[in-house]
């Protein structure tokens, strides 16, 4: 059977896909946030823009993917042709209303009708989320992705997004803790020349309190030295930065907590009763450059378990990233490594054009 892009993936256990690697040709992989380079290899060979950053803005989204696509190429030295791409899909359009869904599906089949177009043998193209999830040997549970401008709560269910169930989406992401940060060094006329400076002392000093009350009352003062502009020396604001995601009212901000909008998944997975297993749900896998921060799984947990009865609580696990920032090119990965990935996963440009084709000439002119 072949599973096209629309698809949910095939239904395996982590242990049945780990155990059909193969040594294979190697795939190329991309993952839009944005880390490319080849299967074969331990890790991502290079890094640039996002896709849907990519190029002027206002161009067609086809003649963005393509500059997009072409540069990755140029950059690693091969052509379109010459192996299978798996490629990773940031969640966006994330509600299951009709018109979230055409425009997913718009994405989704430019993107394929770009690299057929390019000549790539086949295509695979997988949400972001759930390569993160196979990153950390799961294929359900659910994925909080702290983005750069937004946080994802995504439940997945043996490789498949649940959108009917519900995607919640927080406005806070690692921009605003950047900013927060920012804000809290400038109330202690801490000088600094750009706010890349503020990221890097937020990625070496920062921290989140397993009680944040108790945190006040310790001495956490430490410095790092950011290079050209010298040391740094935070004490307190260390881990205020990050309180922000569970308490948003400290930096001024009408959001949901990251503990309740993840209680708030939970509760509809519950209720939902799409799975004999009702600890799907319970598994709770964290991605994001931000989701790298200490102590946030310890803390999210904790959280969890207060906000629900023993009998709810009783398997509530968070696992961090299991690969820092390139967990999903790491799921994809795993998934293009499998000897049946150019079968099972991909889509060929045959299949596309008998089945989608048609749409292709309106797409384009849609975006």
């Amino acid at each position: 059977m072949i599973w096209t892009y629309y698809d949910q993936s095939p239904q395996l256990s982590f242990m049945n896909i780990y155990a059909m690697r193969a040594t294979v040709p190697g795939s190329v992989i991309i993952d839009g946030y944005c880390k490319f380079g080849w299967s074969k290899y331990d890790s991502p060979s290079g890094r640039c823009a996002t896709f849907l950053e990519f190029g002027n803005i206002e161009s067609p989204m086809y003649a963005r993917l393509r500059h997009f696509f072409l540069t990755i190429y140029n950059r690693m030295q091969v052509k379109p042709s010459s192996q299978p791409i798996i490629v990773s899909i940031p969640i966006c359009h994330s509600d299951d209303t009709e018109s979230a869904r055409a425009s997913r599906r718009q994405l989704m089949e430019t993107i394929y009708s770009v690299l057929f177009d390019m000549n790539a043998p086949a295509v695979c193209a997988i949400d972001q989320a759930v390569l993160a999830l196979y990153a950390a040997k799961r294929t359900s549970g659910i994925v909080v992705n702290i983005g750069f401008h937004v946080t994802s709560i995504v439940p997945i269910l043996r490789g498949k997004v649940m959108r009917e169930v519900g995607v919640e989406i927080v406005g806070q992401g690692a921009l605003k803790l950047t900013g927060f940060l920012r804000e809290l060094m400038q109330q202690r006329n801490i000088s600094f020349e750009s706010l890349y400076t503020v990221r890097t002392i937020k990625e070496k000093l920062c921290y989140v309190a397993r009680d944040y009350e108790a945190e006040l009352c310790k001495d956490t003062q430490a410095s790092c030295e950011v290079a050209g502009e010298g040391w740094f020396t935070l004490s307190k604001e260390r881990f205020q930065t990050t309180e922000i995601l569970f308490q948003p009212q400290i930096g001024g901000m009408r959001a949901m907590g990251l503990h309740r909008a993840v209680g708030l998944c939970m509760d509809h997975c519950f209720a939902a009763e799409v799975a004999s297993d009702n600890g799907w749900f319970k598994t709770v896998v964290l991605a994001g450059g931000s989701s790298c921060l200490p102590g946030l799984p310890e803390r999210l947990e904790k959280e969890l378990y207060k906000l629900f009865p023993p009998s709810m609580s009783d398997g509530i696990k968070v696992i961090p990233p299991p690969y820092g920032t390139d967990s999903a090119w790491f799921g994809a990965k795993v998934v293009s490594n499998v000897s049946t990935f150019s079968e099972a996963w991909c889509t060929t440009k045959k299949q596309f054009r008998q089945k989608f084709r048609r749409n292709v000439t309106s797409l384009i002119g849609a975006w």
